[in-house]
C-alpha cells in the first residue's frame, strides 16, 4: 500500500472513532439530560410553569439580585423565577443550568435580547436600565434557587 491510501485509512478509522465516541457520549448522558421544556398545555395563560422551593436564606449578592430581578424581570419571568405559561420560561429550569447557559448568557441576554430557541414564547427583548453588575447579582439569584432545587 501507497502512504496516500495508509492517510485515507488513517483518517477513517480517527474519524469513525470521533463518531462513535460522540454518540457513545450522548447516549451516557440519557434522558436526565434533555434540554426539552416541559409540556405545559393543562396550565393557564400566566400560570406558574415549574414549583420553586425557596432557600432558607440567600446570600447577600443574592438578595441584591432578587431585588433587581423582582424589578425587571419578574414580571416576564414570574415569581422567584418560575415562569409564566405563555409569557416568558422558567429560569430555575435544566435548560439554564450553569453548563448550558453560563451567567455571561444572562448579561448578553438583558443587553442585547435574545432569539427564541428553547421555548416558544418569541423573542426577549433587551432589558433597559440594567448594568452588567446587576445582571451578576440577578444571576447569582438564579443560580442560588437552582440550587436550592437541584439544578447545578
Amino acid at each position: 500500500m501507497n502512504k496516500t491510501v495508509l492517510a485515507i485509512v488513517g483518517f477513517l478509522l480517527v474519524g469513525g472513532g470521533v463518531v462513535y465516541w460522540n454518540a457513545t457520549q450522548q447516549a451516557s448522558q440519557g434522558a436526565g439530560h434533555a434540554m426539552v421544556p416541559p409540556d405545559t398545555s393543562a396550565l393557564a395563560e400566566g400560570a406558574p410553569i415549574v414549583d420553586v422551593d425557596l432557600p432558607a436564606d440567600l446570600s447577600d449578592q443574592a438578595q441584591i439580585g432578587k431585588r433587581a430581578f423582582d424589578a425587571k424581570c419578574a414580571a416576564c419571568h414570574g415569581t422567584n423565577a418560575a415562569g409564566q405559561n405563555d409569557v416568558a420560561p422558567p429560569l430555575v429550569h435544566k435548560i439554564y443550568e450553569p453548563s448550558h447557559h453560563s451567567d455571561m448568557a444572562f448579561i448578553l441576554a438583558a443587553k442585547n435580547g435574545v432569539r427564541a430557541h428553547h421555548w416558544n414564547f418569541g423573542n426577549m427583548p433587551a432589558v433597559k436600565g440594567l448594568t452588567d453588575g446587576d445582571v451578576k447579582m440577578i444571576a447569582r439569584y438564579i443560580r442560588e434557587l437552582q440550587k436550592e432545587n437541584g439544578i447545578f
